[in-house]
Order: structure tokens, then sequence, then C-alpha cells
């Protein structure tokens, strides 16, 4: 029917654990796609949130708020934020009708930090679930704090709480090192970035590990873990800085891809416009080479040429 609004609308569900830098992402993705022409709804879930630097089309703290949860019913901010997410849960009728006058947009849903929500709580999944009900087809971007690199123990945990973040959430998936600007100071790499964003041979962590006195009794469990990550093999990275547009516009690839977004010929050129003034005159969209040296690794640059081919 000509004039009609679209039915199918897309978006991003913004996800990882507190302090990985969802709502600075929100606020970068949110610029970088009006820049690109997209008209973009940023909608606060975390209703611990307070001091939002974007524009807020849609706010869960309207609906209720942690301190008054925490309050009324001598929670704390752990149990307290469960609670509003449940609300959430069984008064979706209310997020339906904040969303639907602004169905044409781009939806970025900044989602509240509890790790539980991800992995094994069942409210977020069930609103993410109705939304798909609604026609709205979401990616999960999973945020994950590019520092945990340097730890080989705090990185085998963070592979498998993005495993099963993965299994729980049920949405199409991008996992992000986020804030690749400051990873130099966090320490030295025990390996090329390569080796942490596309989760290659794991043993060699076990044996960083091993050579730790503390670790060295717990040989056998770390090596079952490292085996459930690579029996799925499921989990990789996409390094972000969200100051580079070249990075953002690598993760926003990644993100249509994931949920089947198609932009016209219109975003392309704003595109070609962003990415010009960003790197300068001589970039051209069309040419993906600089790209894909800079951030992708030998074996993934075959695949995007042989993509391009096509």
């Amino acid at each position: 029917m000509a004039g009609a609004a679209p039915t199918t609308a897309f978006g991003q569900a913004v996800i990882g654990p507190p302090g990985s830098g969802k709502t600075t992402y929100c606020l970068g993705m949110s610029e970088f796609l009006r820049a690109l022409g997209r008209r973009v709804a940023v909608v606060n879930l975390d209703p611990a949130n307070e001091g939002l630097p974007y524009e807020c089309a849609v706010d869960v703290g309207e609906l209720v708020g942690l301190g008054d949860v925490m309050d009324a019913l001598q929670l704390g901010p752990n149990g307290g934020l469960l609670y509003c997410m449940e609300y959430l849960e069984a008064n979706l009728d209310w997020l339906r009708a904040k969303l639907d006058p602004l169905r044409g947009h781009y939806f970025l849903f900044d989602c509240p930090g509890q790790v539980e929500l991800c992995t094994h709580h069942g409210a977020l999944r069930s609103i993410f679930s109705q939304m798909a009900q609604w026609d709205l087809r979401l990616t999960a971007v999973h945020l994950v704090d590019s520092h945990y690199c340097t730890d080989p123990a705090k990185f085998i945990s963070v592979l498998c709480t993005s495993l099963a973040t993965m299994l729980h959430v049920e949405l199409p998936h991008v996992n992000l090192l986020s804030k690749m600007d400051l990873i130099e100071h966090y320490g030295k790499l025990a390996f090329n970035l390569d080796y942490y964003t596309e989760v290659l041979d794991l043993s060699y962590l076990l044996d960083h590990l091993a050579s730790d006195p503390f670790f060295h009794h717990y040989r056998q469990l770390n090596e079952k873990l490292v085996q459930l990550i690579e029996d799925y093999s499921l989990v990789s990275f996409i390094p972000l800085n969200i100051q580079d547009k070249e990075s953002i516009q690598r993760v926003l690839k990644a993100v249509d891809k994931a949920n089947g977004y198609c932009f016209g010929v219109q975003e392309q050129r704003s595109l070609e416009a962003v990415m010009s003034a960003a790197v300068g005159a001589d970039f051209h969209f069309s040419s993906t080479l600089g790209l894909q040296e800079k951030y992708l690794a030998p074996s993934e640059q075959s695949v995007e040429q042989e993509a391009m081919q096509l």
C-alpha cells in the first residue's frame, strides 16, 4: 500500500557488564547513524541509568525506577534491577505503546549491565522475544572491556560469559572488545590482537596460566572450560574504538549483516561522505583494502575479498 509505514523495524540490543561502555556506544553509534541519514531512536531499558548523554526516545524510568523499587521492597541494587526487568516484562503493553509511533526508526536499546539478565535470568530474553513478535529485528551487541585481554584468567572468564550470553539471549550476536583506544594503558598483551579477536588456539593461554602457582592447581578445570569454548566455536570479537569512524563502520557492517538490514543508495553515499571526512579525500568506499589491512586477520581478509567479488 503506497505511503504505508514500514512494518519491519531494525535495531541493536546493546548488552554487556557494567562499565563496558554501553551508554557511550549508544551515543557514538546514534551520532554515526544520523550522519548516514538513518532516523534513530535510542531506548533506555536500564532503570539505573541517570544523566543520559544521548537524546532518549523512550526511558524505562518513566515506568519503573530502581530507587523506588529498592526503597519500597527493601531490595539491594541487584535484586531491585531484576525486579524492574520483571516488571517491564509484565507491562510490555507500555513498551509497545511507546515504540509503535517510532516505526521507521532504527532502534538502539541501552540495556542494564546486570550479567545475570543475559546469562540465565529470563526477563530480558522474554522481552527480546516479544519484540521479535512485533516484527522488530534485533542484533545483540555484546560489549566487553578490552583490558581483560591482558589477563589470561580473566579472558577465559570473559569467553565463558560471552558464550553463555550468546546461547541464552537467542538473538543474532556480535561481540565487541570495547575501549581499544585504551588497551595500551592496560599492559602488554601476551599475543597479537588477532589471537584474542579470533579466539585462536586457547591452549597457549593454559600454558600462561600454568606458570602461575595459584592457577596451576586448577589446570584441569581450565582445560575443561577451554574445551567447552572451543567445542562450541561460536565466540569471536570485533575490536571497537568508539572515537574511530572506521571502527564504528566495521561494527555496523557486522550488525547489519546479522539482522538483515539493507541500506539504500543514498545511505551508501552518506557513508562515503562521512568516511571521506574521517580519513581524507582519497578514501573511496568501494576500496576496503585499507580497512582490511588495519583490522582483519589474513584469513578474514580472503573471506572479505571473495564476498566483494560475488
